[in-house]
């Protein structure tokens, strides 16, 4: 017995010891045979990586006001299991296929999505209807939510994640500059392709340990690593030019019913795009709802067409810059026979007529005279090749074409692209660019549409500077042609242009009409018509392009469809821009002064029918706070204003209000503006603001103005004033260009009219709620 006891008790013991034995083995090759492995393991159990996402760089006007970014959106899931559970695959699937305008049975396929083992789904997204939803319906679907949880207990049936969409606030404006994103986060189309890397930022990440149920651990030990957002684009477009101009251009759908219309505006002196648009258009909030993809072409960069008359500022200025041209010369305006091809006026016979009165009625026969007789074909292609025809302009923007020039050869090939037809193909940049180098003194300039490139993440500014080609002619050859194309335009009874006259301006520019090429044939009845120009023609500040494919009715040409379009958008930004006439025209063809406007009376109106009237009015403004009421305005109704000057409407009494773009304010005009804002201010100089600097301290706000004089403003020649405490060195130690001025907002010295003054960034702040190869236009 005792013996069986020990042997029971050695077996015991031998198998608690193996036991123990394989443990230690086990434990030795977990801990450290394996124990990387396993350490590796459990890290992966504790430890958390949360992405931060950067946000995408915003899109906004010369003004800073925002064209594109990035907006709160809400993805929509539901959970199959717990709907399930709770029986209310009906109620679901009905009441969210009616918020999101999805299709019944694919809901309900999702409400009852089950894997492959039969168990159903714990998640499933609502693609594509309930992908990225605005907070607007979020906030319905929200609702349901709620309803559901305190109905039902189903607390997660319906979840809700946010993230975050491109959202365009002016909707269609401007959109073939934009482009779009598409849902899935990839850049289409417009500076959201060119500049997609800039855009682009580079997500962060947030490591941390957490235990089972997810939460984070007290002695957690972080690394994190901050996202860099992307880079913000200021644009040399200006939203109330662009508004402008599609706005003009509703008016001539509506009267032509073309296939298509573009219109280009830009500062010719830098080839600033000032504004750039087109129709058929689309809204890029909304582009999966776009009814033909032929809206999404941007025809000012990927259209080529016949430009016809209005490429005759070509010929003419090669002629004059080879001093070919005399306006007093005569020729016979009847049809020629070159190369086997008859060439005629357009039906027209003017008799003996001087090749200045053939220029203002676009007589074909005069520039075949000055093209085929006198440049020639080599000196004619110089010219098309100097002006930068056949090649891309490098505007940036995706998918520029253009269409080589074949060499002109034949006789009829010469005569025929002389006043440009045959061989010549153009694009609308391409024209714009040109006539650009007619208005500012020969030079052709790339076009592009960034002004800067501002980094978020450190404060930097890149400013993209206006790239000079080459001297294409003499700055005086430029001033001649300039003032032949003035003649197009000013003679009201022989000019082709007469109706892209505006009064008090001094306009030059070129009609065009020609015909369409329809399965290899020129049609009868198929025009492009077309309106080129600037004003004013002796400081050129806008230059601009109409294109109109195919308008509805007879006998409809560049000068009855295109210029009245030019003379409405050119009006309305130079008086916006703040560009003086000198005098006006009355009826009995005498002159008289230009009497200063009266500023309107906003009191009592909304903060929205203030700016709609003054948009209507075509006066700058600039909205002071986020209230919904006019409070106040300066100029006081009824003050005389310049021409160009800005009304301030404040919208409510508020300290974190943001300071306003002073930029080419007088001295008093800006104090009376932080005057009404309750700001003090610091002044540098004298003239006009060129800078300015918010400093606060406590609860105080001060803005350090640094100003210039007005000839430093109008010309550019001028630094902006130096600072008061450095010494000026042409007149000693201890001089300096101007004192130190401390005010709280009130100026009793005169400063020199705003008129005289050149604004380069007048901000305009509105809510008008309006806003592959190459194709051929169709």
């Amino acid at each position: 017995m005792v013996k069986r006891i020990k042997m029971r008790t050695l077996l015991i013991g031998g198998c608690i010891t193996l036991f123990f034995l394989v443990l230690v083995i086990r434990i030795f090759f977990i801990q450290v045979v394996n124990g990387d492995k396993w350490q590796d393991e459990a890290a992966g159990l504790i430890d958390r990586q949360q992405t931060i996402k950067a946000s995408r760089g915003t899109i906004m006007d010369r003004n800073g006001n925002v064209l594109a970014t990035d907006s709160p959106a809400y993805t929509v899931s539901v959970n199959p299991l717990l709907i399930n559970q709770f029986g209310l695959e009906d109620e679901v699937t009905k009441k969210l296929s009616v918020l999101l305008k999805k299709n019944e049975s694919e809901m309900r396929a999702l409400v009852t999505a089950k894997k492959k083992n039969g168990e159903f789904f714990q998640q499933r997204e609502v693609r594509t209807e309930g992908y990225k939803i605005s907070p607007e319906l979020a906030g319905k679907v929200e609702e349901l939510r709620e309803e559901l949880k305190d109905k039902y207990k189903a607390q997660n049936a319906i979840v809700l994640t946010q993230e975050s969409k491109r959202f365009y606030p002016k909707e269609t404006l401007a959109s073939h500059v934009l482009g779009y994103m598409s849902r899935d986060g990839k850049a289409v189309n417009g500076l959201e392709v060119s500049y997609d890397d800039v855009l682009t930022g580079t997500d962060g990440f947030l490591n941390y340990q957490k235990d089972a149920k997810g939460t984070k651990l007290p002695d957690s030990q972080d690394n994190y690593l901050p996202p860099k957002n992307g880079k913000n684009l200021k644009l040399t477009i200006d939203d109330t030019i662009q508004f402008y101009i599609e706005d003009a251009m509703k008016e001539a759908v509506a009267k032509y019913n073309p296939l298509s219309m573009t219109v280009i505006a830009a500062d010719p002196n830098t080839m600033e795009i000032l504004g750039m648009a087109n129709w058929p258009t689309f809204d890029p909030n909304t582009y999966a709802d776009t009814p033909d993809q032929r809206n999404f072409i941007n025809h000012a960069t990927q259209s080529i067409y016949e430009p016809g008359s209005t490429f005759k500022i070509v010929t003419l200025a090669g002629a004059v810059e080879e001093k070919l041209f005399d306006p007093n010369a005569t020729f016979e305006s009847k049809p020629v026979r070159i190369g086997g091809y008859t060439i005629g006026d357009n039906g027209h016979s003017y008799g003996e007529i001087s090749y200045l009165e053939g220029v203002k009625r676009s007589s074909n026969i005069a520039f075949v005279n000055l093209g085929y007789s006198m440049l020639g074909g080599e000196r004619l292609r110089h010219y098309i090749d100097e002006f930068g025809f056949g090649k891309k302009t490098g505007i940036d923007l995706p998918s520029e074409v253009a269409s080589p020039i074949k060499p002109l050869v034949y006789k009829s090939e010469i005569a025929t692209a002389a006043y440009g037809h045959g061989l010549v193909q153009v694009t609308p940049i391409q024209q714009l660019a040109a006539i650009s180098a007619v208005a500012n003194g020969g030079k052709l300039i790339q076009p592009h549409l960034v002004k800067e490139i501002i980094n978020p993440n450190d404060g930097s500014t890149e400013v993209v500077k206006p790239k000079v080609v080459r001297q294409v002619i003499s700055k005086e050859s430029s001033k001649l042609v300039s003032g032949y194309l003035e003649q197009v335009v000013a003679d009201q009874t022989k000019g082709t242009g007469r109706n892209a006259y505006i009064e008090g301006y001094r306009v030059a520019g070129k009609t065009g009409t020609a015909r369409k090429v329809i399965n290899g044939e020129y049609s009868k009845n198929k025009d492009v018509v077309s309106f080129i120009g600037f004003a004013p023609v002796n400081d050129p500040k806008i230059a601009m392009l109409i294109v109109i494919d195919q308008p509805d009715g007879g006998n409809v040409g560049g000068g009855t469809a295109a210029a009245p379009v030019f003379k409405k958008v050119v009006s309305q930004t130079l008086q916006y821009m703040g560009v003086p006439k000198d005098t006006v025209k009355t009826a009995d063809d005498k002159t008289k002064p230009v009497v200063q406007a009266k500023a309107p009376d906003l009191s009592g109106k909304t903060a929205k029918q203030a700016r709609s009237q003054l948009l209507s009015s075509g006066i700058a403004y600039v909205t002071l706070g986020q209230g919904e009421n006019v409070i106040r305005q300066y100029p006081q109704a009824g003050a005389l204003m310049n021409f160009g000057q800005r009304i301030y409407i404040l919208t409510e009494e508020s300290s974190k209000m943001k300071i306003p773009d002073l930029t080419g304010e007088s001295l008093r005009d800006a104090l009376e503006v932080l005057s009404l804002m309750k700001v003090g201010v610091k002044v540098k100089g004298e003239g006009f603001v060129v800078k300015q600097k918010e400093q606060v301290s406590g609860e105080e706000r001060t803005v350090q103005l640094t100003l210039q004089t007005a000839r430093a403003a109008v010309t550019g020649i001028a630094d902006e004033a130096p600072d008061a405490s450095e010494p000026d060195k042409k007149q000693g130690k201890g001089a300096a260009s101007g004192d130190e001025v401390t005010t709280e907002g009130k100026d009793s010295s005169g400063t020199t009219p705003k008129s005289q003054t050149k604004t380069e960034n007048n901000q305009s702040e509105r809510s008008d709620g309006t806003t592959r190869e190459g194709t051929s236009l169709p």
